[in-house]
C-alpha cells in the first residue's frame, strides 16, 4: 500500500453547491438496459436528493457509488466502480457529478473513507481531463474536511500520471490521504471486504494478477489466521464470550464499558458516533480486551474511541447481532399498522444474549437521541450508523439494496423501542 504521493486542497477551490431544485432537473438522455453491466445490487434511496436524481437520471444509478457500513476505524466507506462507467458519449457527465454530490452530501458530516475501484476504466468510459479538473474545484472543502483516506485500488500508470498532472491543484495535506491497493488483500487492512460488493470483473482481475505472482509472495499475502486468544473479546460469538464471564453476563464486556462510559461522558458530545478515532488507539485497546487486560476509557478520556470501539466490536461479530436468520424478514420488513407486533415475533427469535445486547444498546441508543438537540444524533441518524453494523447478509456483503431497509428497521426499534421491548 502506497501513500506518498502527492500533495490537500486550496480551501478557496470550488465553486457553491448548487442549488436543492436543481437536481431535480436532472434528466440523462434514454438509454436501454442492455448497455449496463450486470449488477445484483441497486442504489440506496436515503437522502432527498438523490431520490430526485434517481428518479429522472434513470441509468445513471448504474454508476454504484454508494455507502456500505463503516470501515476497521469507525469511517463510513464510499464505494465507486469505475466498470460501471458507460460510455463517455452516453453520459451527461455534469449529471455524474451532481449525482456523486448528492451521494456524498449524505455522509460528508461524518468522518469517512473513498474506495475506488479503477478497474474497467477503458478509454471507451473514461472522462475527459477537464472535467477532472472541473469535478475536483466542484468538491470543495465541505466534502474534503472529513475524507480521511482515499484508497485507489488496482492502480494503473495512467492515475498514477493523472495524479502527477493534477500536482498544481493539490495539496500536501490532502495528497497524504491519497494511498495505492495493488491487491484486494491489501485492502483488508481497511475494511471487510466481504461488507463490499465487488463487481466480479474486479475480483476476477484481483485473482488474475495475484495469480501471476510466486507461490512465495502469494502466501505472504495470504497469512492464515491466527487462533483465537483465551481471553479474545473480538470476533467472538456471543455465546463463547458469555460462557467465559465470570459471572454468566449475556451483555459482552466491550459493550458494557463502551456504553457505561458513554452514558457518563458521551451524551453530549457533537457527532458523538461519526467520528473516527486514532487508528493505533483502536488496535492498542483492542489487543488489550484480547488479551485479557482491563481498559478504562475514563482514564483515557476519549469519547470519541469508545464510541468506535463499540462499532468495531458490533462489526467483528462472526454473526451480526440481529442474526443471519432474521436478514430476510428485516429486509423485506415494511411498516404498518401492526409493525411492532411483527418485530416482536422476529426478534423472539433471537438466541437469549443477542436479544439481551440488543435491547441494551437500543435502550442506550434511545437516551443518546434523547440529547439531540446537543450532540446531533437523532433517530435516524443512530439508525445510519448502527444499521449496517447490526445486520449483514450470510455472504458479508452489505448490498445498496438492503442498507435503506436495515435503516429503516434500526430507527423503528428506536423510535418504538418501549413497546417492542416491553413485556
Amino acid at each position: 500500500m502506497s501513500s506518498d504521493l502527492l500533495v490537500d486542497l486550496n480551501d478557496d477551490l470550488g465553486v457553491d453547491d448548487p442549488p436543492s431544485n436543481a437536481l431535480d432537473q436532472l434528466k440523462l438522455s434514454p438509454m436501454g438496459d442492455k448497455l449496463w453491466p450486470p449488477d445484483d445490487s441497486s442504489m440506496s434511496k436515503s437522502g432527498k436528493n438523490l431520490k430526485a436524481i434517481r428518479r429522472t437520471a434513470g441509468p445513471l444509478c448504474a454508476v454504484r457509488c454508494g455507502q456500505l457500513g463503516d470501515d476497521n476505524f469507525g469511517r463510513k466507506v464510499i464505494v465507486f466502480n469505475a466498470c460501471r462507467m458507460p460510455p463517455h458519449h452516453e453520459l451527461d457527465h455534469h449529471k455524474l457529478l451532481m449525482y456523486l454530490k448528492a451521494t456524498l452530501d449524505q455522509y460528508v458530516e461524518s468522518d469517512y473513507t473513498l474506495i475506488y475501484f479503477h478497474n474497467g476504466l477503458t478509454s471507451e468510459n473514461k472522462p475527459s481531463l477537464s472535467w477532472l479538473r472541473d469535478a475536483y474545484r466542484e468538491f470543495d472543502r465541505k466534502y474534503k474536511k472529513n475524507i480521511k483516506a482515499l484508497y485507489i485500488v488496482h492502480p494503473t500508470i495512467f492515475i498514477k500520471t493523472l495524479l502527477i498532472l493534477f500536482k498544481p491543484l493539490i495539496s500536501f495535506k490532502f495528497g497524504r490521504k491519497i494511498n495505492y491497493i495493488n491487491y484486494l488483500s491489501e485492502l483488508e487492512d481497511v475494511v471487510k471486504c466481504e461488507q463490499l460488493v465487488i463487481p466480479t470483473r474486479v475480483r476476477d482481475y484481483d485473482e488474475k494478477i495475484r495469480a501471476s505472482l510466486k507461490p512465495s509472495v502469494q502466501a505472504q499475502m495470504s497469512p492464515p489466521r491466527s487462533p483465537p486468544l483465551p481471553n479474545q473479546q473480538f470476533g467472538v460469538s456471543l455465546p463463547m464470550l458469555r460462557a467465559r464471564s465470570s459471572d454468566n453476563e449475556a451483555v459482552p464486556l466491550v459493550m458494557r464499558d463502551t456504553v457505561a462510559f458513554l452514558m457518563e461522558q458521551g451524551l453530549e458530545i457533537e457527532g458523538i458516533f461519526r467520528r473516527s478515532a486514532n487508528v493505533t488507539l483502536v488496535k492498542d485497546v483492542q489487543h488489550r480486551y484480547n488479551s485479557g487486560e482491563e481498559v478504562s476509557f475514563s482514564q483515557m478520556e476519549d469519547v470519541h474511541l469508545a464510541a468506535v470501539i463499540l462499532k468495531t466490536f458490533l462489526r467483528e461479530l462472526p454473526e451480526p447481532l440481529l442474526t443471519y436468520q432474521l436478514y430476510n424478514d428485516i429486509v423485506n420488513f415494511h411498516s404498518n399498522s401492526a409493525k411492532v407486533t411483527a418485530i416482536q415475533n422476529m426478534l423472539a427469535m433471537l438466541p437469549e444474549e443477542n436479544y439481551t445486547s440488543l435491547k441494551f444498546l437500543i435502550e442506550f441508543l434511545v437516551q443518546v437521541s434523547a440529547q439531540s438537540e446537543i450532540n446531533k444524533m437523532n433517530n435516524t441518524n443512530l439508525a445510519v450508523v448502527f444499521g449496517p453494523n447490526l445486520l449483514w447478509g450470510q455472504d458479508a456483503a452489505m448490498t445498496l439494496s438492503a442498507i435503506g431497509p436495515i435503516n429503516n428497521f434500526t430507527r423503528t426499534l428506536l423510535d418504538q423501542h418501549y413497546e417492542v421491548f416491553s413485556p
